[in-house]
């Protein structure tokens, strides 16, 4: 059984279908990007893998359970779209922040020095120590997300979820991000990924999910750009550009 199971799986917003019919299964220590045009149903079936929607039809297991009744899902590290946005209001510090994906694991008591090791190792592991005072709201876009991505490490978490993370981020910030993905990717996280750009998918995820409501192609990316999924998708011309390093 894979680490997250979709069978069948259809989803609407009142009489508007998002997601038709699909299945895929996404094994433990994937990268998996997921591409597709916008309005295509990505942001609602990742929601849908990590257990914030329940499908109309079809089922969806995460962990072995059913992922919106999933005891497990403080497993799941989710980076929503344009956090670093909203994060710019927060009147808080990267470490309060980071502090927060230890709490699922506190009921009572005070941090123990097991949970200050966790949060001290996760704002090291994405290179952000030297941040811990600052108030996330005067970060970059870029080091914000590297904020929210220390918070789930925190967590122990053993699935990064992330849609369109890099919105509004320079490129250079948003190639080490994507380095940093990978180096965690190595260490055994699995990650599932909503990204605009292609050329980028492409380059670092070791399969593709191509959706626009249903599922035109899940493999390895070798395979993707050689079939005709994406302009099936995306209903035109459409080639991957891919970004040097």
């Amino acid at each position: 059984m894979g680490l997250i199971e979709v069978q069948d799986v259809s989803f609407a917003y009142a009489d508007r279908p998002v997601i038709d019919d699909v299945s895929l299964t996404i094994e433990a220590g994937e990268f998996v990007g997921l591409v597709g045009p916008n309005g295509s149903g990505k942001t609602t079936l990742l929601e849908l893998m990590i257990g914030l929607r329940e499908p109309d039809r079809g089922s969806v297991l995460l962990f072995g359970d059913p992922a919106h009744d999933s005891s497990d899902r403080d497993r799941v590290g989710f980076v929503p779209q344009k956090i670093g946005d909203d994060a710019g209001e927060m009147p808080v510090t990267v470490r309060e922040v980071v502090r927060m994906g230890r709490y699922p694991r506190k009921l009572v008591g005070r941090f123990s020095d097991t949970d200050r090791a966790a949060i001290d190792d996760a704002m090291r592991r994405v290179g952000i120590t030297d941040l811990a005072d600052r108030r996330v709201g005067r970060l970059s876009g870029g080091q914000r997300q590297r904020v929210f991505i220390a918070r789930a490490l925190a967590a122990d978490a053993d699935l990064l979820a992330l849609d369109e993370p890099t919105v509004g981020v320079d490129a250079e910030s948003r190639e080490a991000f994507y380095d940093l993905l990978r180096e965690l990717n190595d260490e055994g996280i699995t990650i599932i990924l909503i990204e605009h750009d292609i050329g980028v998918v492409t380059t670092h995820a070791s399969e593709i999910a191509c959706l626009n409501r249903e599922l035109y192609f899940h493999g390895d990316p070798e395979t993707f750009v050689e079939t005709n999924a994406l302009a099936d998708a995306y209903g035109g011309t459409q080639s991957v550009v891919h970004h040097d390093h």
